[in-house]
């Protein structure tokens, strides 16, 4: 299992992060190792999405997001299943002026068994991928997105 727990400071308010994310259109121009992205009608609850995604490792991933829960301004739930399976949680909230803290949660695994074997006799290859899509994922969503760089990250 890989699990994300980090917390991103973005420079803008809580509206404008959130306009941003609505706009899954827009999310493999802003993120090239998402190769391709079906968000049909977008960030709603209900949706299913389905994504290739290639990180920089020996194999790409496919899998779907069942968008649960969306809370506008606050709260995307989802379910992922495919080539990994888990789930994932964004939360925003006001931080100090007028920023945004971007709450994201996540627990992921393999599914398929090649991958699965692969995670296992790899596992810290593997772990860098995942970090290396979250890390060049929030740099990438803020230069193109929001117009500037992210200046606070913890995980």
């Amino acid at each position: 299992m890989i699990e994300t727990d980090r917390s991103i400071v973005f420079d803008k308010p809580p509206a404008e992060v959130w306009e941003a994310m609505t706009h899954t259109n827009a999310y493999t121009g802003w993120w090239p190792w998402l190769r391709s992205l079906d968000a049909a009608a977008g960030l709603a609850t209900g949706e299913m999405w389905s994504c290739h995604v290639q990180p920089p490792l020996p194999y790409s991933l496919h899998f779907t997001i069942a968008i649960g829960e969306v809370v506008a301004v606050r709260s995307v739930e989802a379910i992922i299943e495919g080539d990994i399976t888990g789930t994932a949680r964004v939360d925003l909230s006001a931080g100090e002026g007028r920023t945004t803290v971007v709450h994201v949660v996540s627990d992921l695994a393999p599914a398929a068994g090649a991958l699965r074997t692969f995670a296992t006799v790899a596992r810290p290859m593997v772990t860098w991928g995942h970090e290396w899509v979250i890390d060049r994922g929030i740099r990438q969503f803020q230069r193109t997105a929001l117009g500037g760089s992210p200046f606070e990250a913890s995980r």
